[in-house]
């Protein structure tokens, strides 16, 4: 991928601003890209990362273990130990059962959907617009998303925010806020080996405001919306209409799967876990 080839080539050469350099001091409050303290190769590298570990666990993916390593090395604390620990406890797993464990993660539970406007608009006719502004960013950027998967796919926006244009992957994530937050909770409670990657992608991120804090609560309490509508009922034209049919055909995270649950107490405290 040549993603990784760049990230990995910037980290071998400091005169070329690698993960290890420093951000500056005095960053202004409202650069948000670097809210976190991390430089914008340091963001690249953790995004690449965590697509990578969230991906489907086919042979591809395991094979790049031994990338997330070399990337991970060099980020600052929390990224690298979370990220290092996603990936040894997936190392020593057989193949099989790290699938199996993936597949009743995030294809079967809410909590665990990997579609971000999932938790932001839920199966409504909304979501076919945020879908569109996702894609249009994609466009701006000069990519085309194929129809096989759709652009709010968490591994799929890391990689674009990665590989071609931090600016706007940030902004996907942090108007998706709320339910990235939900997700990791989630994968707290049930003591995923995936909770590291989504502690890693959280280091990356401004903190939760009050907003998003209220937002992640009622995610968890009352679980995304939902619409009794088929597709003729979506009224949307074009390309907003043909994203909001897709969501039937490509999204997990329907209303078949397990239904939200109690707030997190952590959450409750005001303080993530």
């Amino acid at each position: 991928m040549g993603a990784l080839a760049r990230l990995l080539s910037r980290r071998s050469d400091p005169g070329a601003g690698g993960v290890a350099t420093l951000p500056p001091r005095g960053r202004a409050p409202k650069d948000l890209l670097h809210a976190s303290g991390m430089t914008t190769e340091q963001l690249r590298v953790t995004w690449i990362a965590v697509s990578w570990l969230l991906s489907y666990p086919d042979h591809d993916t395991f094979a790049r273990y031994p990338a997330v390593r070399e990337l991970a090395s060099g980020l600052p604390e929390p990224a690298r130990s979370a990220l290092l620990r996603t990936v040894d406890i997936l190392g020593e797993r057989d193949d099989v059962s790290v699938q199996e464990e993936y597949v009743d993660t995030f294809d079967t539970r809410r909590r665990g959907c990997l579609h971000l406007t999932y938790f932001s608009h839920g199966d409504t006719r909304r979501r076919g617009m945020a879908l569109l502004r996702i894609k249009q960013d994609f466009r701006a950027a000069g990519l085309e998303i194929g129809s096989e998967e759709l652009p709010d796919h968490l591994p799929v926006v890391l990689e674009f925010g990665a590989g071609h244009d931090a600016e706007r992957g940030a902004k996907i994530l942090r108007s998706n806020r709320p339910g990235v937050e939900l997700l990791r909770l989630h994968l707290a409670e049930i003591d995923s080996p995936w909770h590291g990657a989504l502690m890693a992608l959280c280091s990356t991120l401004p903190p939760l405001d009050a907003d998003d804090r209220a937002a992640v609560m009622k995610l968890a309490e009352e679980g995304p919306e939902d619409e009794s509508v088929g597709l003729d009922g979506y009224g949307l034209d074009g390309d907003a209409g043909d994203l909001a049919g897709q969501t039937f055909a490509s999204s997990g995270c329907g209303s078949d799967a397990a239904a939200p649950g109690p707030v997190p107490v952590d959450l409750l405290r005001g303080r993530p876990s």
